[in-house]
């Protein structure tokens, strides 16, 4: 486990460091975004969100490029634009070159590139280890960016948010070429090696993990534009009062990770896990929307947080079962595509539902949308029975990698050259670990 850590930590303090530059805007810029020249409530949301259309197209080339190009060179290219971005930010004194600059930022859509090394450096087994490691740096970001942000806003102005992004971006840089180590090399044996975006949606649990992330980081967003918003001008909180919501949020949401990875991944429950995160944010909203009690509004706050990190430990680890190894980079890139779909659509049109109908509308307009997420969830396999075994690699065992592939419930097969093993992966219900080594033994 340490050593996983150690080769883990540096790539999730590069994504942490750029996560929290999204992150300390977020909880008072909607607020600000409404003061700006030319500016009016479905912009302010659009700003909140605006960063994640240029994700949304670019996540997927960057996974593609990264596959293709290697990963170190794919994040180099993603810290340099969103450090460009973050300076377009700062110095903006109306709404459209803020609006500009956040789509600048979310150009440098690495977020993927990351999560597939992050994924290359660890085996199956260790997975769900890797992305428990990144998400608890990512959480403690998110939790130091909530309440940093409100008070850095505060005493210096929102502004000064955006040269502290850009310079920590600028941190990431030097850690990438200083810590990161090389991924292992990985052969795998498939005839058509060229990954087609296709290709990684064939798969219909693949496919129910995208609309997932979707609703998941729309709800998000609609989140962090009516929290500042509603501090402000129903309760009359300055930002710099922010901390009293956000900081009891952020550490439940915290506490709540633990248990949702050791059920989702060791108890393969992720598919109820899903469904009762689902339910606190569904909560979350109802008392957001219809308190005019400080307290509940501050329970409210609570749940969302704790529904939403729910979630975190288990998406892109889910996504990497599901993704043969070939298409890893891809399929993350299509997951985090969805993802920042959703974080536009959700400012966008958390945005316009506040500015029509106020708080009461969005909180039934998320009631709407999280019926038909719960549905979708319950359609999908259980991510558990997808398992994976190791084979020693010698020069038999790699003649007949190539046989196995026809067995049913195979449902990838690679060789890692520099642990020197082969690692299938296997669906549980067609086939189990014993009689895939008696295969290997039998020919």
């Amino acid at each position: 486990m340490i050593t996983l850590a150690k080769k883990i930590m540096p790539l999730s303090l590069i994504i942490a460091l750029r996560f929290f530059g999204l992150f300390i805007v977020l909880s008072v810029l909607s607020q600000y975004a409404l003061g700006l020249k030319y500016s009016n409530a479905t912009l302010a949301g659009i700003a909140v969100g605006g960063y994640a259309v240029t994700q949304a197209f670019l996540q997927t080339p960057f996974g593609l490029l990264s596959d293709k190009i290697g990963r170190k060179k794919t994040i180099l290219i993603g810290l340099f634009i969103f450090i460009l971005g973050s300076i377009t930010c700062a110095v903006s004194t109306d709404i459209y070159t803020l609006l500009f600059g956040r789509f600048l930022q979310g150009a440098g859509a690495i977020g993927s590139v990351i999560t597939a090394m992050i994924a290359d450096l660890s085996k199956e087994d260790e997975r769900a280890h890797a992305m428990a490691i990144m998400g608890m740096v990512i959480a403690m970001t998110f939790a130091v960016a909530m309440i940093a942000g409100p008070l850095m806003a505060g005493y210096l102005g929102v502004p000064s948010l955006f040269w502290l992004t850009a310079g920590l971006a600028a941190t990431a840089l030097l850690i990438l070429f200083t810590k990161v180590p090389e991924p292992p090399k990985i052969v795998h044996t498939y005839e058509e090696e060229t990954v087609k975006i296709k290709h990684v949606f064939h798969d219909k649990d693949l496919v129910r993990m995208y609309i997932t992330f979707l609703f998941h980081s729309s709800t998000m967003t609609m989140a962090f534009f009516i929290i500042p918003i509603l501090l402000k001008h129903k309760f009359a909180i300055e930002p710099t009062g922010f901390w009293k919501v956000y900081l009891p949020a952020v550490i439940f949401g915290i506490l709540a990770m633990g248990p949702a990875a050791i059920f989702g991944e060791k108890y393969s429950k992720g598919k109820e896990i899903f469904v009762l995160s689902v339910l606190f944010i569904v909560a979350s909203f109802a008392l957001m929307g219809f308190t005019n009690s400080f307290l509940l509004f501050g329970v409210g706050a609570t749940f969302f947080f704790i529904g939403f990190n729910m979630f975190e430990p288990l998406l892109q680890s889910f996504v990497a079962k599901f993704a043969k190894v070939h298409q890893k980079g891809t399929a993350l890139g299509v997951a985090n595509t969805f993802s920042y779909i959703g974080i536009f659509l959700g400012g966008a049109f958390g945005g316009f539902v506040y500015g029509h109908f106020k708080e009461q509308g969005l909180a039934v307009f998320v009631f709407i949308i999280s019926a038909f997420w719960i549905w979708w969830i319950t359609g999908m396999r259980n991510p558990g029975l997808r398992q994976t075994v190791y084979i020693e690699l010698n020069d038999n065992t790699r003649d007949k990698l190539h046989e196995i592939k026809k067995v049913e419930g195979i449902t990838d097969q690679y060789i890692n050259e520099t642990e020197c093993i082969i690692v299938i992966k296997y669906d549980a219900q067609h086939i189990n670990e014993e009689e895939i080594k008696d295969f290997f033994k039998s020919l």
